[in-house]
């Protein structure tokens, strides 16, 4: 059983793709240090797929951590998501990102080189094209100049990750732009766990329909989209993490010294007060919501073109919007 690395494994899109890949007979090994996610996790985990997974509480930018999973593990790929993710906090703590954000890949890709691990999956963003000029955005699109500090450091992690791989470093590599990530496993075992304020609109829609939170604020609704709020393309969970498996599986049969990206996305985009509406609809509750003023470093609207995806790692979506707004209840009802 190939054992896969996962940095950020027991965060919200780690802790879902480890289940895919034991689901598709790997042996994930997660690395986390736990900033922005709990150890009980790790439990949750295990219910669902029925087995004890290794587990390494630590820091990406800990050389130390990483060599000790590689001394007690054949790794034969690494799925890299330990990041800091929060657009609005990196336009505050700009250095905080690029030191964790770029620093742990950089530590990363020498652990790699040392231990002759060859396959790497990268958890890249949409952020990469800023506003783009053209909808829907293919992987060609030309990356634009970033919204947010966040943004800027997934581009300067890509092109890293382009110079390493023309260095002949004996690599295999795939980067994932995700678009927005919604929904939960339809256990309602695991879902997204945000440590204190989220940064992410679901989890504030859930906890606002739970009581947790007074009202939920739309920012801004005077965009130039159909209903004025910002236009997202919302993708449910498992179908992300199931795009990780296949990037994977795809990997193992290429030459080395290969890279590529590629669109993870629905190819459709919806907006900001559509979620609200499909949640209120699909769930039967009732959302205290209000608009506030635009928030900085906000695109305008994105969604994907998944072409490529679906004809290269042969990947479709299968959850609804619908799908994802059932599961996100569902999740934080159990919570």
């Amino acid at each position: 059983m190939k054992k896969i690395l996962i940095t950020g494994g027991a965060g919200y899109i780690g802790s879902h793709t480890a289940v895919e890949l034991v689901n598709a007979g790997f042996e994930p090994i997660v690395l986390d240090d736990l900033s922005n996610s709990e150890a009980k996790v790790l439990d949750r985990l295990e219910e669902i797929v029925g087995k004890k997974i290794p587990f390494y509480q630590g820091d990406c930018n800990d050389a130390t951590v990483l060599d000790r999973i590689g001394n007690d593990h054949q790794l034969s790929g690494v799925i890299h998501f330990a990041a800091f993710k929060a657009v609005g906090e990196s336009t505050q703590l700009p250095l905080k990102y690029y030191r964790n954000n770029i620093g742990s890949l950089l530590v990363l890709l020498e652990f790699m080189q040392r231990k002759e691990i060859k396959d790497l999956v990268f958890s890249s963003s949409c952020t990469v094209y800023g506003q783009p000029d053209e909808l829907p955005v293919t992987e060609s699109t030309p990356r634009k100049e970033a919204e947010s500090p966040y943004g800027n450091t997934k581009k300067v992690c890509e092109d890293i990750l382009v110079d390493f791989v023309k260095s002949k470093p004996n690599m295999r590599v795939i980067s994932l732009r995700y678009f927005n990530p919604v929904g939960a496993h339809p256990s309602g075992k695991i879902g997204e766990l945000p440590i204190g304020t989220p940064n992410n609109l679901v989890p504030f829609v859930t906890q606002t329909a739970a009581g947790i939170r007074e009202k939920l604020t739309v920012f801004g609704d005077d965009y130039d989209t159909a209903d004025g709020s910002c236009v997202r393309d919302f993708i449910h969970v498992m179908d992300l993490a199931d795009a990780h498996v296949k990037a994977l599986s795809f990997l193992e049969n290429q030459e080395t010294n290969y890279y590529d990206v590629f669109n993870v996305g629905t190819g459709n985009g919806n907006t900001v007060l559509e979620i609200i509406e499909t949640f209120q609809k699909v769930n039967h509750v009732s959302l205290n919501y209000q608009i506030g003023p635009r928030r900085p470093g906000d695109v305008v609207k994105i969604w994907a073109d998944t072409k490529k995806i679906n004809q290269v790692l042969g990947w479709f979506p299968k959850y609804t919007l619908e799908d994802s707004m059932r599961d996100s209840w569902n999740w934080q009802k159990n919570l």
